[in-house]
């Protein structure tokens, strides 16, 4: 994981077409090692839940070329390296396990969850929640060493929802992700998909309830 890590960091001190094109050679040397990893995470995941077979590294991973359209910052090249596995490929839009290096940032993390679901599909966990509030709180708490994101939530509980629930804060959540911020070490150990496999499996039941509540939402047509 170490050359990966050199490049991104060498990367973000050169964010610029003239360096990458000198560059390409390394570049293409690290991608296949990307690659390499991308298929032991995703080898990983499936170690413990079969709903991701047949994903494939294109699948889970992310082009290293940033698109500049919509933003000022209008550096070209993405300096993090990512993966994301999930039932059917990152662009199905169900819960998943991820990874992330971010060298320059000195940002490591690991977590699970939906980033981003529609509308619909946060109605539908909220209805989990409303039901089977228990259960949603006992699979976070089963993700041991991970915290769940508070970020985006609403301050208040959204118009329509019964506040006075007994698990009412969980439906100001817009995202479920639980994650785990690490080390640099944590990567570049030399039992990494060991250890990673460990740790997300214990995110499993909260991706479970998720994906359940997401095939439901698309079920009902919202």
């Amino acid at each position: 994981m170490k050359e990966i890590d050199d490049f991104l960091r060498s990367l973000a001190e050169n964010n610029n077409r003239e360096w990458f094109e000198a560059h390409r050679d390394w570049y293409k040397q690290v991608k296949c090692r990307m690659d390499s990893v991308a298929e032991q995470f995703i080898e990983a995941v499936e170690g413990f839940d079969s709903s991701v077979r047949g994903v494939r590294v294109k699948d889970a991973t992310y082009r290293i070329y940033r698109d500049t359209r919509f933003t000022k910052d209008k550096s070209p090249y993405k300096t993090w390296f990512g993966v994301y596995v999930c039932p059917r490929g990152k662009k199905s839009g169900f819960s998943g396990y991820y990874m992330h290096l971010e060298p320059a940032e000195n940002t490591y993390f690991i977590c699970a969850g939906a980033y981003c679901p529609t509308a619909g599909e946060q109605k539908s966990v909220r209805e989990e929640i409303m039901t089977e509030g228990e259960g949603f709180v006992a699979a976070v708490e089963a993700a041991e060493g991970f915290t769940l994101d508070w970020t985006g939530a609403y301050k208040r509980v959204p118009l329509g929802w019964n506040k006075e629930d007994e698990f009412a804060e969980y439906y100001r959540l817009r995202q479920y992700i639980v994650m785990k911020q690490v080390g640099e070490e944590y990567f570049t150990a030399p039992d990494y998909f060991e250890r990673v496999a460990e740790d997300l499996r214990r995110t499993k039941p909260f991706n479970d309830i998720l994906n359940r509540s997401i095939e439901y939402a698309r079920e009902m047509g919202w």
